[in-house]
């Protein structure tokens, strides 16, 4: 198989394991492209790629651009803050305005969960979802399983343990659903009044202790506390989630084995993490940073192929 079996990335829940395959293979790919002295291919010289961002995002919207350039797409890149969204123009017709100008391919990111999936009923472009609200991120999972493989060689029963904020999380959606169709066993751990009602429905284990979902655990992906995402408090502050919660060079020297630490960004050091844990050699942090440009580079190469 060597082209994806949809023609937009909407979401993880949409890929099939082989779809997943054929873009962790094709990163492989571009990781060796991006590590040359000449980073450039010209894979996409015929092609325009609009970044649509309607939230703020720094390492997903950067890492989008790059892979775009590492290509050789012509690149456009729109902030709905200093548009005409602020004078009341729809989504729909937003994008119909860029793709007027003949753009191929819209990455976008939006508050809203399901804005891509409408985007994509509505107008005739390549849509890749870059997080919509708390719904889905699918290339920070497929970053965070191209980075599980490099590391631990395979993704065929791994054991990965989601730790931190569930309920607002749009990457741990999509890392459930990209590992478990990868052969991984999964498992959420954080305070219970962040662990939505619904998730033991999706096949994972459920553990509200975080020293034994370490202890369980090959890969602790750590995710930030989303406090812009929380309209009430869901624990009483950020000291005391540290306390019971936040992952410290201490608590990894307890274990029994060597895990791996990875985090999607940005990091709320001496919360979730400690900087000795977060700077450590346990975590692939950076790796995960470097891997995110060479994973989106295969997807827009593969979709730009499913472009009819």
């Amino acid at each position: 198989m060597s082209q994806l079996s949809s023609r937009h990335l909407l979401g993880i829940k949409d890929l099939s394991a082989e779809d997943i395959q054929l873009i962790l293979d094709t990163a492989e790919n571009f990781k060796e492209v991006i590590n040359r002295p000449i980073k450039k291919v010209p894979s996409l010289r015929d092609i325009t790629i609009a970044n649509v961002f309607f939230e703020n995002s720094t390492r997903t919207r950067l890492s989008f651009e790059l892979a775009e350039k590492r290509l050789s797409a012509d690149v456009i890149n729109f902030s709905s803050s200093n548009s005409s969204v602020k004078k009341g123009e729809t989504l729909v017709d937003t994008v119909n305005n860029i793709l007027s100008m003949k753009v191929d391919m819209v990455v976008m990111r939006h508050s809203s969960p399901g804005a891509p999936h409408f985007l994509a009923r509505n107008v005739k472009a390549n849509i890749v979802n870059a997080g919509d609200g708390t719904h889905e991120h699918p290339t920070q999972a497929l970053l965070d399983a191209y980075s599980i493989r490099e590391k631990l060689g395979s993704l065929e029963g791994k054991k990965v343990a989601i730790i931190g904020d569930i309920l607002h999380s749009r990457v741990a959606l999509s890392n459930i659903f990209c590992l478990q169709k990868m052969g991984a066993e999964v498992m959420v751990c954080g305070p219970i009044t962040l662990i939505p009602k619904y998730i033991e429905s999706l096949g994972v284990k459920v553990e509200l202790d975080v020293k034994k979902a370490l202890q369980w655990c090959d890969v602790a992906n750590v995710l930030r506390i989303q406090l812009e995402r929380q309209q009430i408090k869901y624990f009483p502050s950020l000291r005391e989630y540290s306390l019971y919660y936040g992952i410290n060079k201490k608590l990894l020297q307890q274990l029994d084995k060597e895990i791996v630490i990875m985090h999607p960004g940005p990091i709320n050091r001496g919360v979730e993490l400690s900087s000795d844990v977060a700077d450590s050699n346990h975590a692939i942090i950076l790796e995960q940073v470097q891997n995110g440009v060479a994973v989106r580079m295969a997807v827009l190469y593969l979709l730009a192929g499913a472009k009819n």
